[in-house]
């Protein structure tokens, strides 16, 4: 292992390099522009590339243009970025053009309020463009967890050729401190890579995948024909309304990830092997909740929590199960309400919730205060 002092933004940038991204485009905008500013000094340094483009739809458009081109490759916004950013986003699910994309978020809708923090981007990165497809958003809790799970997003993206979302807060991304990294050799013996056709061109057919397998896209330039667009599209790529071929590709589209839900769900589980009451929150909140506990505890309430690291898809069993053992729940977010109606679903029953979205951190004495209300 590795200590370093850094910045959450920064970490991901680092992370990005070591993961083997050779490419950033995109656009300033608070709090995420240290992402930018960093990968401007270490791709040229690592063989990668950097462009700032004109506005946020250039920056990931060209950042598909690159990962099209073979290359790892990020961007990152904060959520009016990201919304410009939708039809691109539907450009990469449909094509199944692999992409990390970043989400530092602040509050909103429309500008909001860009130097504070929130987590109201979190029915943004479910549903980022229009159509059907699944999507994938992974959210760190602390500065470690930012680089580890920014190295995850690209090996993911790059397995199962989809945009992936790795979903930061303002809190997290300027936040400065110690992180414990794994070893730089640890990681490169766990990178993963797009698979690639190595057979005759003219059998190369890179959308004829199995029903929950990735389509297998080879760098353009390197002598493989097919098509890239966003219509839906037969085998070879070209566009197609046959209904058989559309309905096969929009499901395969779900079912790469759907299968494979067991393995991409991640979370932590914080005392509560002995709690009575389950706290369930994320990101930069779950900090306060930690802290919330432990004085809880030291005053005999015995209070755990759960977090879930990815985001979407939902860790539907664990909270399932949680929902059945524990009749006490208090979900924690920065926001008025939204990965609580998640959980209500997956639990079937009202969950309390105590949240708020005026750019100011929620406070363990707000979280002890909520607690003893419901004792």
């Amino acid at each position: 292992m590795r200590d370093i002092i850094s910045e959450g933004n920064e970490l991901v940038a680092l992370a990005a390099v070591d993961s083997g991204c050779k490419f950033f485009g995109g656009y300033p905008i608070t709090p995420s522009s240290e992402i930018a500013h960093q990968m401007s000094v270490l791709l040229p340094k690592n063989d990668g590339v950097f462009i700032q483009m004109e506005d946020e739809i250039g920056g990931i458009s060209v950042a598909i243009g690159a990962s099209m081109g073979g290359a790892k490759s990020l961007t990152a916004s904060s959520g009016p970025g990201i919304s410009l950013k939708a039809e691109q986003i539907g450009y990469a699910f449909m094509a199944e053009i692999p992409l990390v994309i970043v989400d530092v978020m602040r509050g909103g809708p429309s500008t909001g309020l860009p130097t504070r923090v929130s987590q109201g981007d979190i029915n943004q990165t479910k549903a980022p463009t229009h159509g059907d497809f699944q999507s994938i958003t992974i959210c760190p809790g602390n500065l470690s967890e930012i680089y580890t799970q920014t190295v995850r997003a690209f090996n993911i993206a790059e397995e199962l050729m989809t945009p992936v979302f790795l979903l930061l807060d303002e809190t997290l991304g300027h936040m400065h401190g110690k992180a414990t990294l794994p070893n730089l050799e640890d990681i490169k013996k766990n990178i993963k890579n797009r698979k690639k056709f190595e057979g005759d061109p003219k059998d190369y057919k890179p959308y004829q995948a199995k029903d929950d397998e990735p389509a297998v896209l080879n760098p353009f330039f390197s002598g493989y024909k097919y098509h890239i667009t966003g219509l839906t599209h037969g085998y070879t790529g070209f566009p197609t309304e046959d209904e058989k071929l559309s309905g096969e590709l929009i499901n395969r589209l779900f079912n790469k990830i759907n299968s494979r839900a067991s393995q991409i769900v991640e979370y932590e589980e914080y005392m509560l092997d002995d709690a009575d009451i389950l706290i369930i929150s994320y990101g930069s909140a779950s900090l306060s909740v930690k802290d919330a506990i432990k004085e809880l505890r030291g005053e005999g309430i015995k209070v755990g929590l759960f977090r879930p690291i990815t985001i979407w898809p939902s860790p539907e069993d664990k909270l399932k199960e949680l929902g059945k053992k524990f009749s006490n729940i208090l979900v924690i977010e920065l926001n008025l309400g939204q990965y609580v109606k998640e959980i209500e679903r997956i639990m079937k029953k009202d969950i309390k919730f105590y949240g708020k979205a005026n750019g100011r951190a929620i406070s363990p004495s707000e979280i002890i205060k909520e607690i003893k209300k419901g004792l």
